[in-house]
């Protein structure tokens, strides 16, 4: 895989991936791949990262069913940001039962949640 070597990866082998909704463009996530990562999502056209704190691959939606279709990928002007345009299962991306993780706004110097909660994450995740 040639096209590996033209990304530039960080110093512990991640590569930043921003997804983005493949119909409205809207930007749902921000997360990491490293090698591996990616090979699977290239080969199975389905989101995996890798998460950081649990330091282990993870296909997006496992958990909740909320999976994402990858439908293309592009590589920035450096080479160092991975966007990819996905077709998100359930129309949601966040673990807060919302489309998209950006559902805060800075209004007057604080945090104003401004997007709804789709389905509760009890519901999606079962209440541990």
């Amino acid at each position: 895989m040639d096209f590996i070597d033209d990304i530039k990866w960080t110093d512990d082998g991640l590569v930043p991936v921003i997804a983005q909704d493949f119909h409205t463009n809207k930007v749902l996530m921000f997360a990491w791949m490293n090698h591996e990562a990616l090979r699977q999502t290239i080969a199975n056209s389905v989101a995996v990262y890798w998460s950081r704190s649990r330091k282990k691959l993870w296909k997006k939606g496992e958990s909740s069913g909320h999976t994402q279709i990858v439908k293309e990928m592009r590589l920035d002007c450096d080479g160092d940001v991975i966007l990819m345009r996905v077709e998100s299962q359930g129309g949601i991306a966040c673990h807060t039962g919302r489309e998209s993780c950006f559902y805060r706004v800075l209004q007057e110097n604080e945090w104003l949640d401004v997007d709804p909660v789709i389905k509760s994450p009890d519901e999606i995740y079962g209440n541990n």
